[in-house]
């Protein structure tokens, strides 16, 4: 009841303002909103990109159009000081930044829709952020916000936030419908349209619907689902309100690392297929069992929905709320390999059959030179529930203008799990089962280094935040900015867990209540030398509380982290540049991704530059961003990784994208390319898997007619490159890896009114 209140009392605040002109900055073209920003401000207020003393990329929705993400991780790509590993599908990435640890899921990460957090934790374990939101036509624009302000305006770390913008609806109706198909079988329909409803009312909506084999063809449709948005927004001379939601039920195969040394095509290859896409598991500790579809494979059903208000009480005081709730299933579905494949040749006798012998389940007897290798369906049903609202009121007194906040938060997530339920099967395309006298153990036996176990939980965690925040904005000089802030957060978490003798069996294992509390602050000094040149220096220093998973594991830390960013900004006609160095430190990350059993904490560094960048002249178009980065272990209990690189991130990764306009007669043409190159990295944090860097570059072209009809066809890798995202996290020995995904082309249609 209190969250329906607050609701309904900011909405009855900017409703009752009087009705006026059109806010200027909402009429604004989209290319001219790129430059206006939002993020890491307080509250959200309007900044121009220039005048910001902070790292923030800013992404448009013809940057998107062009870049064709197959994911919501992918749009990290287009960011610099982000490493995202975009080759799980769908949903499933993991995501990096600046060189803090992380090794898994997205532990420095936050998803804002209209500058709200989408969840009120940066990831669990088989969840994070970008697996739970999807890019379509709705996508106004996207700002990326490095390090900076967010450990006082986000939940806290300085991390990175990818704030999602929706489009609005303006005076006159507008719209799109597209459809898209390629050679993997895709078939997608998108469509938006706005306009106004009555006096400042105005509306958007859009959507899509989409199915494919998925380029990792596994016989059935993989990747399916459809995603509906709608917006209403009210504006008034000096107020202006958003009421959004998003309903999504979207579900993609979830990629995992393979063998590369069986011979498959590393770009396409799918180990699940119709033989192996049911398997009936053991679900708790009585031993009863339930039978598991595996085309669920991983994604978001469920709804994420909102309300923005911006309210001008006075000329001096404004009021702005930030609102986002969110329910639903991230479940987890995958097939995911267990040790190295082995040959028939080297298997062991089991009662009648011989040894170096095999067969399939449906009786195809195989080779002695033939792989076999141990994969577990493992499942993942994992229930969200977020709130998160953000209340600020900002005073104005001649050049200083302060701002103080209150941020509150509750989030659950209701877990089961079945994990491990390892068999063998032939490693080949859509393999088969092996028949029942081949056992994981006798692969096990052979030297794959499969650990043939089987283990699931029922768990409950719930979590109540809250965060007063206090920032402070000085123009000293008409070039001299002086930026502060300061948040102290309080959290309190609840978890329960039933991990019984392996599998749930009823009783309590666990019960846990943790309470802490911690601050943040930040502060920046900003010299604009001409309304063109500018530079920032900032000092943050952040947090990040445990969450539920870290219960269960014992690690109780809050990772602190220490930023230091020097910043330069020029913007020009035909030049843009944003360079921005960086050296941060964390107090204390845990995780076994890395290869370390039992966990290890440990302490990092990172010192880097990032580079955001454009050049433009005539119909010549080139962006470029690209990231150098030195992170390493600085202090462990472990000694051996003292000093080692921080796992799976490139020193150096860099992305090149020219496009050309060509005008013909009425017609316009674009044709673009984006080149990636990314540099070596370790698996482990022992550093003894080394990843080859490697490149991929995309090729496009987009046609517009003069009656809105338009075309586009985008050849995604088209080099066909196998770079490794990671080796297998799981075995670090095993010579498994998790290459990009192979070339696909994609054409589209549509028609813009």
């Amino acid at each position: 009841m209190r969250k329906i209140l607050l609701l309904a009392s900011v909405a009855g605040v900017a409703l009752s303002a009087p009705a006026f002109a059109q806010d200027d900055a909402a009429a604004a073209p989209e290319e001219e909103a790129t430059e206006i920003i939002v993020t890491g401000t307080p509250g959200g207020s309007e900044l121009r990109k220039q005048d910001a003393s902070f790292a923030i990329t800013s992404v448009s929705a013809d940057d998107l159009a062009t870049a064709a993400p197959k994911s919501t991780a992918e749009v990290f790509t287009l960011v610099p000081g982000v490493w995202a590993e975009s080759s799980g599908g769908k949903a499933g990435a993991n995501i990096d930044v600046r060189g803090l640890p992380g090794g898994g899921d997205a532990p420095f990460v936050t998803l804002a829709v209209a500058g709200a957090p989408i969840y009120g934790t940066p990831s669990l374990s088989f969840f994070e952020q970008s697996s739970i939101f999807r890019t379509d036509e709705t996508i106004a624009s996207v700002e990326a916000l490095r390090g900076g302000p967010n450990a006082v305006f986000g939940r806290g770390e300085p991390g990175v936030t990818l704030n999602f913008r929706l489009k609005e609806g303006h005076d006159d109706t507008e719209g799109r419908v597209k459809f898209s198909t390629s050679d993997y079988g895709l078939l997608q329909a998108d469509g938006v349209v706005s306009g106004k409803l009555a006096e400042n009312l105005y509306y958007m909506v859009g959507g899509y619907w989409s199915q494919s084999h998925g380029i990792r063809d596994a016989q059935f449709n993989s990747e399916h689902g459809w995603q509906l948005t709608g917006q209403l927004t009210y504006r008034a001379d000096n107020a202006k309100v958003n009421i959004w939601t998003r309903q999504t039920d979207d579900f993609g195969q979830w990629y995992l690392p393979m063998s590369l040394v069986s011979g498959n095509d590393l770009g396409t290859f799918s180990q699940l297929g119709d033989a192996t896409r049911f398997r009936t598991l053991r679900i708790n500790g009585a031993g009863d069992t339930k039978t598991f579809d595996f085309k669920n494979g991983r994604g978001w059903k469920g709804n994420i929905s909102g309300l923005n208000a911006d309210v001008d009480l006075t000329d001096n005081l404004t009021l702005r709320n930030n609102l986002a709730y969110t329910k639903g299933s991230a479940d987890t579905y995958g097939l995911v390999p267990d040790g190295a494949p082995v040959r028939v040749s080297a298997l062991p006798a089991n009662g009648t059959r011989p040894a170096g012998t095999a067969s399939t389940l449906g009786g195809t007897a195989l080779a002695g030179t033939e792989f076999v290798q141990n994969y577990g369906h493992w499942v993942v049903q994992k229930d969200l529930k977020s709130f998160t609202n953000d209340f600020s009121v900002a005073l104005k007194t001649g050049s200083n203008e302060l701002t103080v906040g209150w941020y509150s938060s509750s989030f659950s997530s209701k877990d089961f799990w079945t994990l491990g339920n390892f068999t063998p099967l032939h490693n080949v395309q859509n393999g088969d089962f092996l028949a029942a006298n081949v056992t994981c153990a006798d692969l096990q036996t052979a030297g794959s280094g499969s650990g043939c176990w089987g283990y699931g939980i029922d768990a409950k965690g719930d979590a109540e935040v809250n965060a007063l925040y206090l920032a402070d904005s000085l123009e000293v000089t008409d070039k001299l900015r002086l930026d502060a802030g300061v948040r102290r957060e309080w959290i309190k978490l609840d978890y329960l867990l039933d991990s019984g003798p392996g599998y749930p069996d009823g009783t309590r294992d666990m019960n846990v209540e943790l309470k802490d509390s911690d601050w943040a602050y930040t502060f920046a000094a900003n010299y604009a030398f001409t309304d063109d040149l500018g530079v920032f220096a900032r000092y943050s220093d952040g947090f990040v509380f445990p969450n539920f998973d870290d219960i269960r594991e014992n690690n109780l830390n809050v990772n602190g982290i220490r930023q230091l960013e020097l910043g330069l900004k020029y913007s020009s006609d035909h030049f843009n540049l944003f360079a921005t160095g960086f050296r941060n430190t964390n107090d204390s990350f845990e995780s076994d991704v890395g290869g370390i059993i039992p966990p290890t904490s440990f302490k990092t560094r990172s010192t880097g530059v990032e580079l955001d960048g454009r050049v433009r002249y005539g119909g010549f178009n080139l962006g470029f961003i690209a990231t150098y980065q030195n992170a390493k272990v600085t202090e462990s209990p472990t000694t051996a990784i003292i000093g080692n690189r921080v796992l799976r991130q490139p020193k150096f990764t860099a992305r090149l994208t020219p496009s050309y306009d060509v005008n013909l007669g009425d017609w316009r043409l674009n044709l673009y390319s984006a080149a990636s190159f990314v540099g070596s990295r370790f698996s482990d944090l022992a550093n003894t898997v080394k990843l080859k860097g490697y490149t991929k570059v995309d090729l496009g072209m987009k046609i517009e007619s003069p009656w809105g009809f338009f075309g586009q066809i985008h050849a995604d890798n088209l080099f066909d490159s196998h770079g490794l995202t990671e080796g297998d996290p799981r075995s670090t020995t095993a010579a498994n890896g998790r290459p990009i995904l192979g070339r696909s082309i994609r054409f589209s249609v549509g028609y813009d009114f």
